[in-house]
């Protein structure tokens, strides 16, 4: 260890860590705004010296990479383990540092008297500054090892960061922020649904009292785990604080036999010390350059047509084909033929594991509809729910030791359906088999929506062991596998909407399903949530019915689209129930997308700060030479009028032209009198105007979107 560095410093464009490895254990002394090469490790320590307090341990245990009992940690430690001897107190000293690079490091930490060993992974990406990293466990020892928790690295993080911004919801409610004041304590979610679950999303936002959106400093975090997990901010006694998070393992779920070894789901964390905005545009360009393939980051977007919500499962192919061609005309680019095309699926009671077209309502099969399909100019997709299986099938009536089931407890019921074990490969196998022969037979389907429509509640697999950490590899192993032999199919994360959307089925998949209402109001709320760690061109983004089918709200056609148009856009609805007057706006809103399709997949999201009448925001290009901006109303202002509409994120140096272009008439939306409107559209401003002073929004009815575009002149 003589030649070992006492500090490792990664650093990005705006941001470093300073490990210290100095001591037994490895931990973070510095994260935060970049520091140049002046600035040392050994200052660092220096300037955080703590002296003994009264009624305390002389020296503190710190605050590791991975805490642990043995260490005599009384906080929440990022290891629990168990063996026939004293596992439990592992503690360890560091063994190898190996700096791969400037922007990589690889910690090894060793406990020799109990034969184990931690592996640390930081990799803080250059172009981005989001920190990627991972725990690793191994047993070195002659006996099993029970493993309980293992977190991903732990980040301390500074008193002064003094607020929690974290994410609760419920189905078709996902992405909702929650807001708290840290507190002396724990602050802990933990998600038991075997999925990443609609109503604890693995991430949260540490933040100081003044950070908002354009100012202030602000360490996003987020498990790329698409199972069980914790997710945890702890404020100590002594004053000091971190964020840990890790895989939540059920009792007896992982136990490694000699030799063997476990890492932990990847944490990704992100710094920023101008605002929320900041921190998403990197987590944005990771995500597109880092999890999604560059086939599907170079290809435009295609709009959708998903059948769901307007047929469901009243399947008819001279239907379909109507609704083809009329989606077609509107604009679509790609058809998915949703839940009811499959053996005996009429409704949500029976069908599912047996994947073979049903022939009563497709006698000639699919062919004929993907040709007529394709004759529109579209692409096809179809829908799968490849992990569940209802009682009313043959799939379960010849195995119903397929399905995840805990001994003399009866299933409890949900959506008609149980979960089959991905921990039998046999089950895995005729999942593979099923899907592979679908997409053999009918080579010109390029897109799978793979769907999950409920929670695992009783997770026993056929050892009657919790299964959701297998479970879960088995999944990505299976996705992995079918586009290895179907590399041009796009994959599409599905769980009843958003609730299996993280890093983790990203890096697997092309596409989330946000949430399965498309309730425009609904939507601002739940897509603005979601864009804190997710772009634009993944998160799933549908003009639905007149009247909403899940919140039976009525919000007019030029709203639901323009909530729509800023996502992977798609139409989902029966598009002969649409009036002239819809159709025409509709097709409009597409055409619109389309033309700045580039610019809202690629470009930077800019989330304004609001008094809460409103939602808005705008989507600028790298060279600053082009934006949109929306402003939705949701509800009246409490005063007479709007509050300023500040343009962010522009060149403040340029001259921008000013235009309207949503909705497409100024028929489409009515005021109650002259406005700005009539005056400032075509006209040019400065940037710096448009950023600091902003304009003066007109009094429009509730529920209407405005989008504007500037360009430089």
């Amino acid at each position: 260890m003589n030649n070992t560095p006492t500090h490792i410093h990664l650093a990005g464009q705006r941001s470093s860590i300073i490990i210290n490895v100095s001591e037994r254990t490895p931990r973070i002394s510095y994260y935060g705004k970049t520091l140049s090469t002046q600035s040392s490790g050994q200052m660092i320590e220096m300037l955080a010296t703590r002296q003994e307090a009264k009624c305390a341990v002389v020296e503190e245990p710190p605050i590791a990479l991975t805490p642990t009992y043995g260490s005599g940690f009384t906080g929440h430690v990022g290891l629990e383990i168990s063996n026939s001897d004293d596992a439990w107190s592992f503690c360890g000293d560091i063994s190898a540092v190996e700096q791969i690079n400037e922007h990589q490091v690889a910690i090894t930490t060793t406990d020799n008297e109990r034969s184990l060993s931690l592996l640390h992974e930081l990799r803080l990406c250059p172009k981005t500054d989001v920190i990627e990293c991972s725990t690793s466990l191994f047993n070195n020892s002659d006996s099993p090892l029970d493993v309980t928790w293992c977190a991903a690295p732990t980040f301390q993080v500074p008193a002064n960061y003094t607020e929690i911004m974290a994410f609760e919801g419920r189905w078709s409610n996902e992405f909702r922020r929650q807001h708290i004041s840290r507190f002396l304590g724990n602050f802990v979610r933990e998600n038991r649904k075997g999925k990443t679950s609609h109503d604890s999303f693995p991430g949260l936002i540490m933040h100081k009292a003044t950070t908002a959106e354009h100012q202030g400093d602000c360490i996003g975090f987020h498990l790329g785990w698409s199972g069980n997990h914790k997710v945890m901010s702890e404020l100590l006694a002594d004053g000091r604080g971190f964020v840990q998070m890790g895989e939540l393992l059920l009792p007896s779920e992982l136990t490694l036999a000699p030799g063997e070894s476990y890492q932990s789901p990847k944490l990704y964390a992100c710094y920023s010390d101008t605002g929320f905005n900041a921190m998403s545009a990197s987590f944005h360009t990771f995500v597109r350059e880092q999890l999604l393939s560059d086939e599907v980051v170079n290809k435009p977007r295609p709009v959708h047509y998903n059948t769901w919500e307007g047929i469901y499962f009243d399947h008819d192919t001279d239907t379909l084909a109507e609704l083809a061609k009329q989606a077609a005309e509107i604009g679509a680019e790609r058809f998915v033929l949703d839940d009811g095309w499959f053996n005996g699926r009429r409704g949500d009671y029976a069908g599912l594991g047996d994947w073979f077209v049903d022939k009563e309502i497709y006698p000639e099969g699919l062919q004929p509809l993907i040709d007529q399909v394709l004759a529109t100019g579209m692409e096809f997709g179809i829908w799968f729910e490849p992990e569940m299986i209802n009682p009313d099938s043959d799939l379960y009536r010849n195995h119903p030791d397929w399905a995840l089931q805990t001994r003399g407890n009866p299933q409890i019921g949900f959506r008609n359906q149980y979960v089959l074990d991905l921990n039998n490969s046999a089950v895995c196998d005729y999942l593979f088999k099923c899907i592979d022969d679908i997409l053999v037979e009918y080579p010109d389907i390029s897109y799978i929506k793979w769907d999950m429509n409920r929670d695992v509640n009783q997770p026993g697999n056929g050892q009657g062991k919790p299964a959701i950490h297998q479970q879960m590899h088995a999944l990505y192993a299976l996705i992995d596998k079918l586009r290895a032999k179907h590399p041009k199919v796009e994959f599409e994360s599905c769980c009843s909407g958003g609730g299996r959307v993280d890093y983790g089925i990203l890096a697997h998949t092309d596409r989330v399903w946000t949430s399965d209402s498309n309730d425009a109001l609904d939507r601002l709320e739940i897509q603005k949530g979601c864009s804190y760690f997710f772009p634009s061109n993944v998160m799933g983004a549908h003009v639905g019915p007149r009247d909403c089918h899940i919140t039976g709200r009525r919000v007019n056609i030029e709203m639901r689209a323009a909530v729509a148009m800023f996502g992977h856009m798609g139409i989902e609805m029966d598009p002969r129930e649409l009036t002239e007057q819809e159709r025409t706006s509709l097709k409009a809103a597409i055409a619109l997308h389309k033309a700045h399709r580039e610019l809202i997949h690629q470009g930077q999201l800019i989330r304004l700060d609001t008094d809460g009448n409103s939602i808005e925001f705008g989507i600028v290009n790298a060279d600053k030479s082009e934006a949109l901006f929306a402003y939705n109303s949701v509800v009246e202002p409490l005063r007479y009028m709007p509050n300023q509409f500040m343009f962010k994120g522009l060149d403040a140096q340029s001259q921008y032209k000013l235009d309207l272009v949503w909705p497409a008439k100024r028929e489409d939306f009515k005021e109650y009198s002259e406005s700005i409107l009539d005056k400032a559209l075509g006209q040019t401003f400065s940037g710096e105007l448009l950023m600091e002073h902003g304009m003066q929004m007109p009094v429009l009815f509730p529920q209407n979107s405005l989008v504007f575009k500037l360009t430089k002149v």
